[in-house]
């Protein structure tokens, strides 16, 4: 039953592998935009910053675990990529923003990574209790950075728009979320599965928020898109400074009206013709028996 349990977390670990490598890729095309523009463009190294804090924690708690190699290989490249969108933002960013990110790496990395391996190396002996204390570090800080995208809902339903959600990296860190949720169940690990909870039901509620207002904003186009063209079938026949101006109501009433005008008219055009072929044909009839 425990090598039963131990294919199928490996399983899900690599899929969790695989959601998480296009989670750290998706950023490449605003890093791109950064190279070839030679400009940081106003975006923010933060989340660069805490993802490679992030990623190498977890190295650390999967080394003191053993017998985690998933966590480690995704955490690697996690470090590695990392590290390069935080030195392409170093090298174009501008000097206030620039030196921003420095005292960042310095805090968190430096100071808070190597202040965490350190501590837990000097006044904790005992490897069981080591890594405990470790995983529940991650499991804080991965709960801090799974509520860091509630801002990103608080907007959304703010201002009724879909613009603040990139729908793709949420299906990703859902789906990643989902992976190592059932990865951290199977193999019992508490500190990988318990963060992972919230990291779904954020990206869930992402989802649900896009398709949302994603319909209503539809909608909104459409009516925008449609009124020019009702208002562009209204005559002003009395050009009154002191005239008040039509709503949009009052437009879309006129159309409709118009339009039973239209089909009227049309209606005894169709009849004042009948009438002049039925004469036309008479006329004719009488002309040939002359």
């Amino acid at each position: 039953m425990a090598v039963f349990s131990g294919d199928w977390a490996f399983a899900f670990g690599v899929q969790g592998n695989i959601f998480s490598f296009l989670v750290f890729l998706y950023p490449l095309p605003t890093f791109y935009n950064i190279y070839k523009k030679k400009s940081s463009e106003g975006y923010q190294s933060i989340p660069c910053v805490v993802a490679l804090f992030s990623a190498m924690l977890w190295i650390y708690y999967a080394f003191l675990k053993t017998n985690a190699t998933l966590l480690i290989t995704i955490n690697t490249f996690g470090c590695f990529i990392e590290t390069i969108y935080v030195g392409f933002f170093i090298f174009y960013a501008p000097k206030e923003a620039r030196i921003q990110t420095i005292k960042l790496v310095l805090i968190l990395v430096v100071g808070g990574f190597g202040g965490i391996v350190l501590l837990s190396h000097q006044f904790i002996f005992e490897g069981a209790v080591r890594v405990q204390v470790v995983g529940s570090i991650c499991l804080v800080f991965s709960l801090c950075v799974f509520v860091a995208p509630l801002c990103i809902v608080r907007q959304v339903i703010k201002t009724k728009s879909v613009e603040y959600i990139p729908l793709l990296l949420s299906i990703f860190l859902t789906l990643s979320a989902v992976m190592w949720f059932i990865y951290g169940l199977l193999l019992k690990d508490f500190n990988i599965g318990i963060p992972n909870v919230l990291g779904f039901t954020v990206g869930l509620l992402q989802m649900v928020l896009y398709v949302m207002y994603k319909k209503k904003q539809e909608k909104d186009f459409v009516k925008e898109q449609n009124l020019p063209e009702l208002k562009n079938h209204v005559m002003i026949l009395h050009n009154d400074k002191n005239s008040p101006e039509l709503s949009e109501e009052q437009i879309i009433e006129i159309v409709k009206l118009g339009s039973l005008i239209s089909c009227t008219q049309k209606f005894d055009l169709a009849l004042c013709m009948h009438e002049n072929i039925a004469e036309d044909h008479k006329k004719l009839r009488k002309t040939m028996e002359i």
